[in-house]
């Protein structure tokens, strides 16, 4: 859908950082769209205009009540407009003729996740998930907490956004919301570390492929101690099925660029130029044998991911 494809890829990157990574694992898809137009609503939300948004997406569904995406859009910006109820309602309907797990670790609806009614929602979409999987999610308890800690890890990006396109990225308002980023990310942190050592890292058979994802955004949020502590389990789950490689080799090369070591995989790079935009791959490890390690894991050759994004060596 038009707005969440602007808005709704997980971000890995805080915009304070010039540390970027290789193409992003993509959020759990929304409902199907039927255009990839950003029209009024989409970018009134995009500029922070929540109420006028609202409103537009309300016309917009009055006109055609089974578009799937507008309803979910619908939905995402009532809650941002401080209506958690009437969005969970829509939400509701969606639960019924398309369940989708982007409900559940969706940042817009921080609100909605607040109300009293989102605890019959999310059960009754996880069953709607389960009937349509194969019963996916088996440990919902750990999938619950770990999409609402995804949901945590993303939130404040999009205001953020808002900021920096309205006063510039060195506004103090700006720099306030960083702050908030920063100390929610350790909040994250503490939280996901006792997931962890009640737990075990997550299994994607166990609690659907989002909720696995969950421990990678929270960590590469975190610091390099939490990376190191981590990365042999997050390496073992890879091994067995249970985890993804490309996000192990973000994971990995994060970490070593926060121990100002070269990175190993070739993930990373650094915007050289902020005005021109100009993107420098971060130093090597060892450059002959970059593309060796990159295959072992799945990984196109390094000179094609190069060329393909326009990074310089």
């Amino acid at each position: 859908m038009a707005m969440k494809t602007l808005q709704k890829t997980l971000i890995i990157c805080f915009f304070t950082v010039s540390l970027c990574a290789e193409s992003q694992v993509p959020p759990p898809p929304p409902p199907p769209a039927s255009s990839i137009h950003v029209n009024r609503a989409d970018s009134l939300l995009r500029a922070g205009s929540v109420v006028e948004a609202t409103e537009e997406y309300r016309k917009m569904l009055a006109k055609d009540s089974n578009d799937l995406s507008n309803i979910y859009n619908y939905a995402c910006a009532l809650s941002l407009a401080g209506q958690p109820d009437k969005a969970i309602s829509y939400l509701n309907l969606l639960a019924g003729i398309n369940p989708s797990v982007s409900a559940l670790t969706d940042p817009d609806l921080l609100a909605a996740r607040e109300s009293k009614r989102w605890e019959d929602f999310e059960n009754r979409l996880i069953e709607a998930l389960n009937e349509g999987n194969g019963r996916l999610i088996k440990d919902t308890d750990y999938a619950r907490a770990l999409w609402r800690l995804l949901c945590l890890d993303q939130y404040g990006f999009y205001e953020t956004g808002i900021a920096v396109r309205n006063l510039g990225p060195e506004s103090p308002v700006v720099t306030a919301l960083r702050r908030m980023q920063s100390l929610q990310n350790e909040k994250n942190l503490e939280e996901l570390e006792i997931l962890l050592e009640i737990k075990g890292w997550p299994e994607k058979s166990q609690v659907g492929r989002e909720a696995s994802e969950a421990p990678f955004y929270v960590l590469q949020h975190s610091n390099a101690l939490a990376q190191e502590k981590y990365i042999r389990l997050f390496e073992a789950a890879c091994r067995k099925g249970e985890g993804n490689w490309q996000q192990y080799a973000l994971m990995f090369d994060r970490m070593r660029m926060n121990q100002n070591l070269p990175q190993k995989y070739g993930t990373h790079f650094i915007l050289d130029n902020r005005a021109t935009g100009e993107k420098k791959l971060y130093p090597l490890e060892d450059e002959t044998r970059v593309d060796e390690w990159r295959h072992e894991i799945g990984l196109e050759p390094l000179n094609d991911y190069l060329a393909r994004t326009g990074i310089i060596k």
